[in-house]
């Protein structure tokens, strides 16, 4: 992608809960937005961080010793191999910067669990 993209504006625009979209490639890194409300699965990602960045509203992350509440403008980094849980009371909207090797649910598969190639269709 070499053109400027709004990230509030496209994740403004999703209509799928917890189905992250592709905005663009840095490296083998994608940047991508997502809108969430509810409870997601625990899982992990053996061998890649994992960055949110909240855009709009209030995300919640749980891991096995810690838990986070991140508002709009804050960043956190899920360390790799950490399992957690992402919560969103409310509508939530985010950015993500992961390896383009991440896979959405880790190991877990679920009715949340969506391919690369999924998130990396239009909206």
């Amino acid at each position: 992608m070499n053109s400027v993209v709004n990230p509030l504006t496209k994740a403004q625009s999703l209509t799928e809960l917890w189905s992250p979209r592709v905005l663009g490639t840095m490296d083998n890194y994608f940047v991508k937005v997502a809108k969430v409300h509810g409870t997601f699965v625990w899982h992990d990602h053996a061998d890649e961080d994992e960055l949110f960045y909240i855009l709009e509203g209030c995300l919640v992350i749980e891991m096995e010793d810690q838990r986070v509440e991140l508002n709009a403008g804050d960043l956190f980094v899920v360390p790799k191999g950490v399992q957690h849980r992402p919560i969103a009371e409310q509508p939530c909207l985010l950015m993500l910067i992961e390896r383009q090797s991440t896979q959405h649910t880790g190991t877990v598969e679920s009715e949340w669990t969506r391919s690369v190639d999924s998130q990396q269709r239009p909206n």
